[in-house]
């Protein structure tokens, strides 16, 4: 479900971090204090997100290395694996963010 961050490459990050809904998502992850729950991004940008689709962004996060997901009743709650993703790519994710 998660790679090991060993397995985690720059092609997987920047691929899943080029789609405008995926990386404010990710971005808002990173600035989040506690998980989160996939439901709450059903509109992102201004613009309705379909859960199915929602759902598939979220898959490509987690199976990218991007965030962690762990199911906690009903809801799925994620948190952005963004320590771990600075040890391996120093300083790649805040200049992604910071060029959002």
């Amino acid at each position: 479900m998660h790679p090991p961050i060993e397995d985690v490459t720059l092609q997987a990050v920047l691929y899943a971090l080029a789609d405008p809904v995926r990386l404010a998502v990710f971005a808002d992850l990173v600035d989040a204090t506690e998980p989160k729950a996939c439901a709450i991004y059903l509109t992102v940008n201004d613009t309705p997100v379909p859960k199915s689709t929602l759902s598939q962004h979220f898959r490509i996060l987690r199976e990218h290395g991007l965030i962690r997901s762990e199911r906690r009743g009903v809801e799925m709650l994620s948190t952005a694996r963004k320590d771990e993703l600075d040890a391996k790519f120093p300083g790649l994710i805040d200049s992604i963010l910071a060029a959002a």
